[in-house]
């Protein structure tokens, strides 16, 4: 996924499918649960391809399924057994070409069991995965500077700037008697204005559709992380600037240098390291694997030692890069499921994710043991 993230990606590939389709009932799709049996399903496969011969239909879409049935009998065989979060597997000639679609890393597990022939796919198994991961837990993200606001999201993966509005707050500048006076008021007056304006904005981005008369929505975040430099953090968080849906899900605030994107990202690390969210799954393991590169010797990082160690049977878990291309990530999750090691999707929208796709080339690994 060089230029779209994972999810994108398993999207795009599951519209590929929902919208595949054949003049007569010749397309197979096969879902196998986290604790489905491919046994039981490759049995089923072998008994529906020896009586293809006798279906109610014409010689060409007898072939026709035969053919997919072969098709998804070799892909089947390919595994051991079946992959954590289950199987997927679709086949079937469209357009007079045989087509297979493979998932065997969905975000969530596989919970439906299916096994079906007709003239279109049946995406659901997948769709019910996407839906279940979409409900992760989302963070709003508001860091307030001097000069500036910014808005952003983080959906325990990564982090996306949304808005930003600018301060006319003043500067600090030299002045003394009076003229100090008058420039600290002026300053508190532009200070309130301002987190006012934040405010405001923070309610268009967070609370869609409270601008119209008679709704009290809530928010479209689990959570609203606030940071900023320290004093105009404190004092836009004292001064009761947002409203009441916001304030009751406000965590921080959290000292961040500057309101920019990178300043998002800080203020997601500061609250992950005040365990004030909850860290993923891949954090944890990226953070396991920096770990091992620092201090112990049971980590391999690039592409060729990578693959050494999977062909050995040393990987415990496997790191792909959110960015890596999809046949390469795929072809490297299926060598870790066959020596049953686990596969984790490493995002870059934060900044070890980052140093791991640009240092690593996108790939590394943890290891049951040191390899030479």
């Amino acid at each position: 996924m060089t230029e779209s993230t994972y999810a994108d990606d398993l999207r795009s590939r599951i519209e590929t499918v929902e919208t595949a389709s054949a003049d007569t009932d010749r397309l197979l799709s096969v879902a196998i649960p986290a604790t489905g049996s491919l046994g039981e399903t490759l049995e089923q496969v072998a008994e529906d391809h020896a009586e293809a011969s006798y279906l109610d239909t014409d010689e060409t879409t007898q072939t026709h399924v035969r053919e997919a049935l072969d098709e998804v009998k070799q892909i089947l065989n390919d595994y051991d057994e079946t992959p954590t979060n289950g199987l997927v597997v679709y086949a079937g000639v469209i357009d007079g070409d045989l087509q297979t679609f493979v998932f065997d890393d969905p975000p969530e597990s596989v919970t439906e069991s299916v096994y079906e022939r007709s003239n279109e796919f049946d995406a659901s198994p997948l769709d019910a995965t996407v839906t279940e991961a979409a409900d992760a837990d989302t963070h709003g993200l508001l860091v307030v500077a001097r000069e500036s606001a910014v808005f952003g999201r983080y959906d325990a993966e990564s982090v996306e700037l949304v808005d930003e509005i600018e301060s006319e707050v003043p500067s600090k500048q030299a002045a003394t008697g009076r003229s100090e006076d008058r420039f600290q008021d002026r300053s508190d007056e532009r200070a309130d204005e301002f987190f006012d304006a934040v405010g405001d904005a923070a309610q268009r981005v967070f609370l869609p559709g409270a601008d119209v008369a008679g709704e009290t929505p809530d928010p479209d975040i689990d959570q609203l992380v606030v940071g900023g430099s320290e004093v105009m953090a404190e004092r836009f968080h004292d001064g009761d600037h947002l409203p009441d849906r916001l304030e009751d899900r406000v965590v921080g605030p959290f000292e961040v240098s500057y309101a920019s994107e990178q300043g998002l990202r800080e203020l997601v690390d500061a609250a992950e390291n005040a365990e004030a969210l909850d860290v993923t799954d891949a954090r944890d393991t990226v953070a396991e694997f920096f770990n091992e590169l620092d201090e112990g010797d049971e980590a391999v990082y690039g592409p060729d030692d990578t693959e050494d160690a999977l062909e050995e049977g040393a990987v415990e878990t496997l790191l792909v890069s959110d960015s890596l291309d999809p046949a390469e990530a795929q072809e490297l999750s299926k060598q870790a499921s066959e020596t049953g090691a686990d596969t984790v999707t490493v995002p870059t929208g934060y900044d070890r994710g980052e140093r791991f796709d640009e240092g690593f080339e996108g790939v590394g690994a943890i290891l049951r043991y040191p390899v030479a």
